[in-house]
């Protein structure tokens, strides 16, 4: 079997996309420092798989930790990048932070990658390199317009880097512009665990319905949209999951036409906030609590993808509604909260 090392392993994404990799033969290890995550949701990902799996805890940024890892692991042959900060709102507040830990870690793993020959490198890149586009949906050849946010300049960043080191290295890249995760897995084993107050749509509807935030602000209804909210590009995290294990087997097989390709990750379908909103309330039976708020500043009015490549080359066909999404996510939410209340009752004194 092929091994392949996710960084972010224990995060929304990296966790789905371990499970993915697993039940399709992949050998699969995890470095994650846990700065934003919970390792216990390896504990999820082993149910699923029923395959142990070793997470090395480490930061990035370190080189010479780093660098111990591939030296433990020289058959490493493939790597899928997930670890980066991911606040548009925080890297507005603080860009020197997004700058460095987003680009300093990169810059370390690519260095273990040609030490090690290592190659195959899959990116977590991100619908935000579009900035705001011109025209949608937009295609792998849309022009990459400034970004609205430090965020989205170290994902362009990244994109850059990769390309120049593809061609210089030798190392086949995949650059994954994915739109807007969201949902469980269908186990409710794993799912979006937002660390402090959620800045995503779907987990903060959920929070809402559940009790845990008291009332949603909608950040502007007065975009030129169809009802004045933001449109986005929802997309199931076990869709997205599944594209990085077809772009490795792209790679192995030696399908890849260039050192360094792009692909969109979207369901090609342009969702508005309040569109999310009632289908939450639809498919839960729960009223949200929510007020329109003034618009927050980093986010781009509307964005959806053309996905026709990713279908054509990868063979990536999305499965999961915008309606099963918000049912897997609310199954989720619920499963949150029995298990504290659980937990709870274990523990007398406690209310």
């Amino acid at each position: 079997m092929a091994k392949i090392l996710v960084t972010g392993g224990c995060g929304y994404i990296g966790s789905h996309t371990l499970v993915d990799l697993a039940d399709n033969g992949f050998d699969v290890i995890s470095v994650d420092n846990n700065s934003r995550s919970d390792s216990r949701t390896l504990t999820g990902v082993e149910k699923i798989t029923g395959k142990k799996i070793k997470n090395y805890k480490v930061d990035l940024c370190n080189f010479d930790d780093l660098f111990a890892i591939f030296h433990e692991n020289s058959d490493i042959t493939g790597i899928i990048h997930f670890a980066a900060y991911k606040s548009v709102g925080e890297s507005v507040n603080n860009p020197l932070l997004y700058f460095e830990n987003n680009l300093v870690s990169l810059i370390n793993l690519l260095k273990c990658v040609k030490e090690f020959k290592t190659p195959h490198f899959v990116f977590s890149s991100s619908c935000t390199v579009y900035g705001n586009p011109d025209h949608i949906p937009v295609t792998e050849s849309t022009p990459v317009k400034a970004a609205e946010s430090p965020y989205g300049y170290t994902k362009q960043m990244g994109e850059q880097i990769l390309n120049e080191f593809s061609k210089s290295s030798g190392t086949q890249c995949i650059l994954l512009r994915y739109f807007n995760p969201a949902g469980a897995h269908q186990s409710c084993l794993i799912g979006e665990t937002p660390l402090g107050k959620p800045e995503n749509l779907v987990p903060v509807i959920t929070q809402t319905a559940i009790g845990k935030i008291s009332k949603m602000s909608v950040y502007g209804d007065d975009y030129p949209t169809r009802d004045g909210s933001c449109v986005r590009d929802y997309i199931h995290v076990c869709d997205i999951a599944h594209a990085h294990t077809l772009a490795l087997q792209y790679l192995e097989k030696g399908k890849n036409n260039s050192f360094c390709e792009i692909f969109n990750l979207g369901t090609g379908n342009g969702v508005t906030v309040l569109e999310a909103i009632k289908t939450f309330e639809k498919v839960s039976g729960t009223k949200l609590n929510y007020s329109i708020g003034p618009r927050r500043p980093g986010d781009v009015i509307a964005i959806y993808a053309n996905n026709d490549h990713a279908k054509k080359v990868l063979g990536w066909d999305p499965q999961y509604s915008l309606e099963e999404m918000m049912t897997t996510a609310w199954k989720w939410e619920q499963k949150l909260k029995n298990d504290e209340q659980q937990l709870s009752e274990q523990k007398p004194g406690l209310t």
